[in-house]
């Protein structure tokens, strides 16, 4: 693990290779799995304010859900998740050309139809969050379907930390986002010496 400022970054985070290629995955991280997307309440309330906005960009199952269930629900593990329909896609799922999975609310604010209400948790995948007592850990998310991701990023020799730079910014700043990258360098400087 590395220390920055009040979190501690898995050390994955920093030698994984890692690239989203839609083309290999198809978006799989939309629909598998069991609950949705971890959500904050905040993240939640944001999205039910624009419920009338978001509803027609859902497919029909995805809008009987969030009319019935609303944005979020509560997992058997205590955590607020997305909605998903049918124990499998995030209602906010919809379908492109060729089987590929977008998220309705990251299209209607590429367009600028609404505010950017895109929940955290799926801008920083694969990286997961794990609140402690003076700390949150930053941790690398392992999952098979992200197999091309990580042939991907070895193709390009982009660091997961690296292609993540934007969300990992606005999560937790400039500032630790350059402390991070300064360290990670270091790191994989040293690892490559002691080899």
């Amino acid at each position: 693990m590395l220390q920055i400022k009040d979190t501690l970054v898995s050390l994955d985070l920093v030698e994984e290779y890692f690239e989203c290629d839609l083309s290999r995955c198809l978006g799989e991280c939309c629909v598998e799995g069991d609950a949705g997307a971890p959500l904050s309440l905040e993240e939640m309330e944001r999205i039910e304010m624009h419920r009338d906005a978001i509803l027609p960009l859902l497919t029909p199952a995805g809008r009987r859900v969030m009319e019935e269930q609303g944005a979020g629900y509560y997992d058997p593990d205590g955590d607020l998740v997305t909605s998903i329909v049918d124990g499998r896609d995030c209602i906010f799922t919809t379908y492109a050309p060729g089987g590929i999975c977008l998220c309705a609310l990251e299209k209607a604010y590429r367009e600028g139809a609404l505010p950017d209400l895109k929940p955290m948790s799926c801008r920083l995948y694969p990286v997961r969050l794990k609140e402690y007592a003076g700390f949150t850990a930053v941790n690398f998310h392992h999952w098979k379907i992200c197999r091309g991701a990580k042939t991907c990023g070895r193709e390009k020799g982009v660091r997961a930390y690296e292609f993540l730079r934007g969300p990992l910014e606005r999560k937790f700043g400039k500032e630790w986002w350059q402390e991070l990258d300064f360290t990670a360098r270091e790191y994989l400087r040293q690892t490559k010496e002691n080899k």
